[in-house]
């Protein structure tokens, strides 16, 4: 008689408790996905913002260095061009102070008077350095015949623009104690104000409205008083043609909300 041929023992399933922490940490890697997404997104647009300053601010050209930043290139274009719209103004200022700069520079070099003149674009606006031995003799604010180079060609600038001007006056750290200047203060003050009405006397055209002195004394320097060449350099006056507009990055994402 055959032998009766037994069937394999059932076995029992066990739960599956690991299936809850797995599914809370895959829940969780999708939550980590979506945040990195996130501030990825917002760091474009601090880039788009920070490369639209640079190009506002130098003016520079040429082909956008957008074209190889990938699939989001066309959305960061189109906010360097909505920026570019909402700080027209900016970037239109920006261009006539480098003209001017340009002007000023090409005469400049044209008179040799590199020694004794410089320009500057910087964040509030064009400057102009004038060192002292172009305009006074030392320890006076009287104007010498020097000045008659530069005087008419920066009255002639000031008078092709609406922009705020601001002049003053700069010494080094050697005390002065005269019956007219009795300390520096004074002296960077008189040097301030009468180059001021020099220019205003040359063009009768300058809104004096625009225009205003002041006296820093020796607390500006831009170079070091320990040796007479950084002394040199401190001794100066300075034009400033000041900024009317500035340019903000978030100009577009303030348009943008207004429109919703």
């Amino acid at each position: 008689m055959a032998k009766k041929k037994h069937a394999a023992p059932h076995e029992e399933h066990e739960g599956e408790p690991w299936l809850l922490p797995y599914s809370d940490l895959m829940t969780l890697l999708l939550a980590l996905f979506i945040a990195l997404f996130a501030i990825s997104q917002t760091d474009q647009q601090k880039v788009s913002q920070l490369a639209q300053a640079f190009t506002s601010a130098f003016n520079m050209g040429g082909p956008s260095f957008f074209d190889k930043m990938g699939p989001n290139a066309s959305m960061m274009r189109q906010m360097v061009s909505d920026e570019d719209q909402g700080n027209n103004a900016y970037i239109q200022e920006n261009q006539q102070l480098e003209q001017i700069k340009k002007e000023l520079d090409e005469y400049i070099e044209q008179n040799k008077l590199e020694d004794e003149l410089s320009t500057e674009l910087a964040d509030d606006g064009l400057m102009i350095r004038i060192k002292e031995r172009a305009l006074f003799p030392s320890g006076s604010a009287e104007l010498i015949g020097d000045s008659q180079k530069i005087g008419p060609v920066v009255a002639s600038l000031l008078g092709t623009i609406p922009q705020r001007v601001v002049i003053s006056g700069h010494t080094d750290n050697v005390p002065i104690n005269t019956p007219q200047y009795p300390s520096n203060w004074e002296l960077s003050s008189f040097r301030a104000m009468n180059f001021m009405k020099f220019l205003l006397s040359i063009n009768p055209n300058l809104n004096p409205a625009r225009f205003s002195a002041i006296g820093y004394s020796e607390y500006r320097p831009i170079a070091d008083n320990a040796q007479e060449q950084g002394r040199s350099q401190n001794r100066r006056v300075e034009i400033l043609i000041a900024r009317s507009q500035h340019f903000d990055p978030y100009e577009a994402e303030r348009k943008a909300r207004g429109a919703q």
